[in-house]
């Protein structure tokens, strides 16, 4: 089978990682393949900001999980060592889809290199807040970006899920 295809039927969401750091060649390429995201009109409105740094990593699980007015203490990273947050420049009519191709490509290129990921949503509510906008000031992004999600990346700790059977009724051939 073809290993495009073979690596799309087989990516799994992870939601249970180990602690071993994700080698920053592999973090590299993973961005990579996520700016090479299609865009519209090549627009390329998506942006990638790497967090590795455990500080950085833990604060936005914290506005994260208070995002999703989860108990405090949850991490809705699931322990992931490494978080791939993806925003895009809301002035391109685009931004969300551009957003999400970037998100899946990483997430397939994660999988390619034997490594986990998942997507966790709530990056929006972050980065309206004060503190996320705090946060992209000292990182010195500037612009109207949104925050689309976070791909979160690790080894997966244990067994990655098996898939769901395919829903039958979800392809229609169209013929004039």
């Amino acid at each position: 089978m073809d290993q495009i295809l073979e690596n799309i039927k087989t990516r799994r969401s992870v939601r249970k990682y180990t602690e071993k750091t994700v080698r920053k060649e592999d973090i590299d390429q993973i961005i990579e393949a996520g700016i090479y995201a299609p865009s519209g009109m090549g627009r390329q409105s998506s942006i990638v900001i790497a967090v590795t740094d455990p500080v950085l990593r833990n604060e936005l699980s914290k506005m994260n999980a208070k995002a999703g007015n989860m108990p405090e203490g949850t991490d809705p990273f699931y322990g992931a060592p490494a978080v791939l947050v993806v925003l895009a420049d809301k002035s391109c009519p685009t931004y969300i889809y551009d957003g999400s191709l970037t998100m899946g490509n990483m997430m397939l290129m994660a999988h390619e290199l034997g490594l986990g990921s998942c997507w966790i949503h709530r990056a929006k509510e972050e980065f309206e807040s004060s503190e996320g906008k705090e946060i992209l000031k000292k990182l010195g992004i500037h612009g109207d970006y949104e925050g689309i999600g976070h791909c979160i990346l690790g080894y997966a700790d244990g067994e990655e899920p098996e898939a769901k059977e395919r829903k039958q009724g979800r392809i229609f051939t169209a013929s004039i």
